[in-house]
């Protein structure tokens, strides 16, 4: 059936303005809603048949394009000249990659004892007295390699307290902080659980985080209303709905490709520090301290340079693959907020 012409015009509008959303407008997406914007957790998400339109199939299609193209582009002679350019560029980094995890999240926690009253995230505000000394006395534990495990679990822990402060929806944004925890424990031990790389493990982490965030930005369009209003200029002329659509694709994409091949993974890893990094100059301080620990896992992500035979079939198989893992996880937000506010009976039906 041809697509109305009434419905034409949004789609080119889609189309045209993904591209520059990935270096440009996505950075007011990117700074995390819940520490600049009131939010309520527990409230009704918007429906599965608004998320599930027509922007959203045509951005989701161009997105899986993207995908493919970067698959099949790895196992060419470019593919591989690109993942040789990104080894000479990035040996620093990944020769320092543990230095630079422990200095940053060092800062990290330094930062939120000098901000106080706050448990890992600017949201999860506490008056524990306890908190911001536990979370000084952790930075001083990554002082030393041997002392790394001593952060990780004080990190399990204080994910566990905010988790029984906040419930485990709301903590469900932040996988990379137990991924991050479980890094410095197998490092510093000389671990490698299951034969997992510590890396991989934070890499899983960080693209799970992400997954997650993009659904939210699809449920609660709402919540970024104020941020948009304020900086209008950020959404490069499209609608707020629009805007948060097309921001939710493209971190949704990214935050996939992070579990695929080499090349396309230390491409995504790279576009989404870029995200990250931009969003500090828009937001300031509070984001610059919130995104330090994933802007630094990305950037060990960019500079890994392991390296795996990759088959014609993967690339083939990509959409299948982004396709369940986009099922997936609108299922578990959408049913799991069904469970834990409004019971099974409101769950959405498309």
């Amino acid at each position: 059936m041809p697509i109305p012409n009434t419905k034409l015009v949004p789609v080119a509008r889609t189309l045209g303005i993904t591209g520059p959303l990935i270096l440009g407008g996505t950075s007011a997406a990117e700074a995390h809603v819940k520490w600049f914007c009131a939010y309520d957790v527990a409230g009704q998400p918007q429906g599965l048949e608004q998320v599930l339109c027509l922007n959203f199939e045509w951005l989701t299609g161009l997105a899986l394009l993207c995908l493919t193209f970067g698959c099949l582009a790895e196992g060419t002679p470019l593919g591989g000249a690109l993942l040789n350019a990104l080894d000479r560029v990035t040996t620093r980094i990944r020769t320092d990659t543990e230095l630079l995890v422990r200095a940053t999240l060092g800062f990290f926690l330094v930062s939120l004892f000098d901000l106080g009253g706050i448990i890992l995230t600017p949201e999860l505000k506490t008056d524990a007295t306890w908190i911001p000394w536990l979370q000084l006395a952790l930075a001083g534990c990554l002082i030393w390699r041997r002392t790394m495990p001593i952060t990780g679990l004080g990190l399990v822990f204080l994910f566990s307290y905010a988790t029984a402060q906040y419930g485990v929806f709301h903590l469900a944004d932040y996988p990379i902080f137990l991924g991050i925890a479980v890094y410095l424990i197998a490092q510093g031990l000389g671990l490698k659980p299951f034969d997992i790389r510590p890396l991989d493990i934070v890499r899983w982490a960080a693209a799970i985080t992400l997954m997650w965030a993009s659904i939210e930005k699809w449920a609660y369009p709402e919540w970024s209303a104020p941020l948009l209003a304020a900086k209008p200029q950020m959404t490069m002329g499209a609608t707020p709905e629009l805007f948060m659509q097309a921001a939710g694709v493209i971190e949704f994409t990214l935050a996939f490709a992070l579990v695929w091949t080499p090349l396309v993974r230390r491409c995504a890893a790279i576009i989404l520090a870029a995200i990250f990094v931009s969003a500090v100059f828009e937001f300031g301080k509070v984001d610059a301290i919130g995104h330090s620990g994933i802007i630094v896992v990305l950037l060990a992500i960019a500079a890994d340079n392991v390296r795996v035979p990759v088959r014609a079939r993967q690339a083939l198989l990509a959409p299948a693959w982004y396709g369940a893992a986009l099922a997936l996880f609108l299922f578990l937000y959408y049913a799991g907020h069904a469970a834990l506010f409004g019971g099974a009976g409101t769950l959405p039906v498309i």
